[in-house]
């Protein structure tokens, strides 16, 4: 998925670039513009700037709002110098008292404090769609395609927006250079038109679109029907869940002029759109050739290793495996996933050593671990079967032979730990925790992980090298990555952005939620997951094993399953935090202290005692993101979001 940009291109990404306000005129650079589309290959190269933002949106997840603000992931409350050099400012946000008015962290509207222009980058689209005509040599058929690549990013840039900010402003065409100052002063859209508009580009984008990228060495990451589509169900997802669709707590969000920028009353007509929009998605996809991760890999994996231990190993690879060879993979990120010296714990002494460059201090809380099913496929507080001490589950117990696939035999863990789903074992590393891979081949040979106290090789070692919790995101590691010494070597992968499995549970959200659909035909979207996870489809687990046998028969109950199932299957993806947004769920989940084990702790009976690691917080002003200020100063038909 990487494009290549020639000088030209960087050239003229610098010369757009010095243009700061979102609502700048076009720059009076006429004969620059002239040369840049004077032919095709002039014309690729912008081209490629526009795609220039869309890669850098994806690149970093740190500065992912979805990724910093879900309490998946925590980070230790080091001092701002570390924060802004090492991660960015993004992980404080939960902590409180840092998102504000006057300087907006990850601000996307004016492309500062860790977040990108994104009006820049739709002005260059508005650029490319008005000299597209020029370039003598370019073919009818790739001028086609090159518009409706444009229409996909632009596209994708306003949806970008809206996640944030909710109604935008739209920026359909860019404003003349002989415009005068109140030309220039523009209002929000509603947010139901601003949905409407990314719906609209995205319908014009898609027919003109290539099915597949044909050149898969040179174009991997431009946009495809797949892609398009993908991002129009969630978009339309988006616009059908709470946050949007008739939120009472917008009722006196207007603009200046009186004009409500909010529906007053939910529209359920918006899930039968999203519902059809993800069925096209999947549909689209499959025909090419998509379809869920499920071979099991054999590099560096012993004939010998147990099908326990393949599954596992399958649920990481459907992550980390090279995106050409990943038939779920619909979207993901075109730059290398940078942070596995964050999350890889220390497994061997020779590796501490690397503790300063690659600290292992990205920290699982407790809430998130426990959100995983029982082996039986059931939360773990409605597991009826005996196979689970849930009262208990902080309490001690010795690693015995039949866990020993994922627990070092004769090793004390938590009882939390044991008869849990594969999935906790594929994405979760804690203190007792099987880790297959670091250059072990045979699975009775495998490293294991040591965290009780500062003496053990993954323990406390320094207020950065540390993980705070006592449990690593191990989802977030390729099995062929080592770190057996203090010079690691990272075997590379793109972070997926969206993945079929997602798609799948958009599909049955959205059925469930439009409320015509049969109770079979939504749960065989989820079932299609779980299988694949190694646990049996909803109905068969929750009447087998649940307290609570009826909750899949209702569209409450289905709809706290399909949640539930969406942050297991994409947890740490960066996907959760928008997810718990638009439900309006994530005040609730931010409203509990995050927790860990006393790390401190050498004793297992002293070690596994919960303590509280970070306050969060999270207000509802918090749900959509601020403006600065001096934007809002200048601009006076602009409004502020509510409560800011």
């Amino acid at each position: 998925m990487k494009l290549y940009y020639k000088l030209t291109c960087l050239l003229m990404l610098c010369i757009m670039g010095s243009c700061k306000k979102y609502l700048d005129i076009v720059p009076n650079n006429v004969g620059t513009l002239d040369y840049a589309f004077s032919n095709r290959n002039e014309t690729e190269n912008y081209l490629f700037g526009c795609y220039n933002t869309y890669q850098n949106l994806n690149r970093n997840v740190v500065d992912n709002v979805g990724f910093v603000t879900s309490a998946e992931i925590i980070y230790p409350n080091l001092d701002d110098n570390i924060f802004n050099t090492i991660t960015g400012p993004g992980f404080k946000l939960i902590r409180g008292n840092v998102q504000n008015v006057s300087s907006p962290v990850l601000d996307y509207w004016n492309g500062a404090n860790n977040g990108i222009t994104i009006y820049q980058a739709i002005r260059r689209c508005n650029i490319m769609l008005e000299n597209i005509n020029k370039p003598y040599d370019l073919s009818e058929a790739e001028r086609k395609k090159w518009i409706a690549e444009t229409k996909f990013l632009k596209a994708y840039f306003h949806y970008y927006l809206i996640r944030l900010y909710g109604p935008i402003v739209l920026a359909k065409v860019n404003r003349p250079i002989d415009a005068g100052i109140e030309e220039t002063k523009v209002a929000r859209s509603t947010v139901d038109e601003s949905f409407a508009y990314v719906v609209e580009l995205l319908n014009e984008a898609i027919p003109d679109l290539p099915s597949v990228v044909e050149d898969r060495l040179q174009q991997m990451g431009r946009a495809t029907k797949s892609i398009a589509m993908a991002v129009k169900a969630e978009a339309l997802v988006t616009a059908a869940s709470p946050l949007f669709n008739g939120n009472s707590d917008y009722a006196s969000f207007k603009n200046k002029d009186g004009r409500n920028l909010f529906a007053a009353t939910a529209d359920p007509g918006k899930w039968t759109l999203a519902a059809k929009a993800c069925k096209e998605a999947i549909d689209e996809f499959e025909a090419n050739g998509g379809a869920l991760y499920n071979r099991v890999p054999t590099e560096k994996v012993d004939n010998s290793v147990s099908n326990e231990v393949k599954q596992v190993l399958k649920l990481q690879v459907a992550i980390t495996e090279r995106w050409d060879q990943n038939p779920e993979l619909i979207l993901a990120s075109q730059y290398f996933f940078d942070y596995q010296g964050f999350i890889f714990p220390k497994l061997t002494t020779e590796a501490v050593g690397a503790g300063n460059t690659h600290p292992s201090n990205w920290s699982v809380p407790l809430g998130t671990t426990e959100l995983f099913y029982t082996k039986n496929g059931v939360p773990i507080s409605e597991d009826n079967s005996g196979i689970f001490d849930y009262a208990n589950r902080n309490s001690p117990q010795v690693g015995d032979a039949a866990n020993r696939f994922y627990i070092k035999q004769g090793y004390e863990t938590a009882k939390a730990n044991f008869n849990r789903e594969p999935r906790y074992y594929a994405d979760l590393a804690f203190d007792g925790s099987i880790w297959f891979g670091n250059d072990k081949t045979v699975e009775t040979d495998a490293d294991y992980v040591q965290a009780k106290g500062p003496f053990s090789t993954a323990g406390t070692k320094s207020q950065y090298a540390t993980n705070i919790t006592g449990y690593w995101p191990k989802k977030l590691v390729n099995y062929l990555s080592i770190m057996r010494t203090a010079s690691p070597s990272f075997s590379n992968y793109r972070m997926p952005i969206i993945r079929l499995s997602g798609l799948y549970l958009l599909y049955a959200e959205a059925l469930n939620e439009e409320g015509t659909a049969a109770k079979a035909d939504v749960l065989s979207w989820v079932d299609r997951v779980r299988i694949r996870a190694g646990i049996p489809g909803v109905d068969a687990a929750w009447k087998a094993y649940s307290k609570n046998p009826a909750k899949p028969d209702s569209k409450e109950g289905r709809r706290q399953i399909i949640h539930q199932e969406r942050r297991i299957e994409l947890c740490f993806e960066g996907q959760s935090g928008w997810d718990l947004r638009r439900w309006k769920e994530i005040q609730d989940v931010l409203s509990r202290p995050l927790q860990g084990w006393s790390i401190g702790e050498s004793s297992a009976i002293n070690y596994y005692r919960p303590v509280t690691v970070a306050i969060p917080f999270f207000g509802v002003k918090d749900y959509l993101w601020p403006i600065r200020n001096s934007e809002v100063v200048i601009n006076d038909k602009l409004v502020q979001a509510p409560f800011w």
